[in-house]
């Protein structure tokens, strides 16, 4: 018996592949990741090297080599996701759960924060993350984001979850933008309240990183001259990864 596997694709891979989703044929209705992406690559082999260095997701959830699949989940190939600021890496609706937003509105920081504000906390911060007009000499007209929504609404969740373990039931509200970001817009407003400052800066900071790392949104620059996807920047990408 013959099944069809169905794959999302994201960010650069629609572009490469010319598709939004793909589809291959499979003797089998299970197999595990590593494998799903080998027989991803040998369907298109000229996109062997992305392919490889991407992330299969299963059911809204980052799926390690290992990890059993079936051809009913709901799966999805995510190459590195937007962040960082080292060396180059170049791959080419609104919904609001809780404190956790992706939305194509312009979004307020005042709004984000007073999502955390509580009396029990004496701190809190805002960092907000802003398009910029150069970066290594090249001049950014503007940014394109793109998200797996679902996925990334749950992964913010996750790390609102962990900051709440790490430091002692600290708050944290994240808002992130699709769509087109213009020059000085704001594209993501990441919140955080506790009890005391210093617990506040470190759990700032950790959002902030951790959302690099695990949640499922993708950029891309516009130049003057050009464009590119930007992935992850900061050394090998494995969301997998425990911190």
């Amino acid at each position: 018996m013959t099944y069809i596997w169905t794959v999302k694709l994201f960010a650069g891979l629609p572009e490469r592949l010319g598709m939004p989703e793909l589809q291959l044929q499979a003797d089998s209705e299970e197999m595990n990741a590593a494998e799903l992406k080998a027989a991803i690559s040998a369907q298109y082999p000229e996109h062997a090297a992305l392919i490889q260095i991407s992330f299969i997701a299963r059911n809204h959830a980052y799926a390690s080599d290992e990890t059993c699949l079936r051809v009913s989940d709901e799966l999805a190939l995510l190459p590195p996701v937007s962040g960082g600021e080292e060396p180059q890496g170049t791959f080419r609706n609104e919904e609001i759960i809780e404190r956790y937003v992706i939305t194509s509105d312009t979004i307020s920081s005042d709004d984000v924060l007073a999502k955390v504000i509580v009396p029990e906390h004496g701190a809190a911060l805002a960092f907000v993350g802003t398009t910029r007009e150069w970066t290594q000499g090249q001049r950014t007209v503007r940014l394109e984001y793109e998200a797996y929504a679902p996925m990334a609404l749950a992964t913010m969740r996750q790390i609102g979850e962990e900051i709440a373990e790490r430091w002692d039931g600290a708050l944290c509200a994240i808002s992130h933008r699709i769509g087109v970001v213009g020059l000085a817009e704001t594209s993501v407003v990441i919140a955080v309240s506790s009890p005391h400052r210093d617990s506040c800066y470190e759990a700032s900071r950790y959002a902030i990183e951790r959302l690099k790392q695990i949640v499922p949104i993708w950029k891309k620059e516009i130049w003057e001259d050009g464009s590119e996807w930007k992935g992850h920047q900061l050394g090998p990408w494995n969301p997998t990864e425990a911190q």
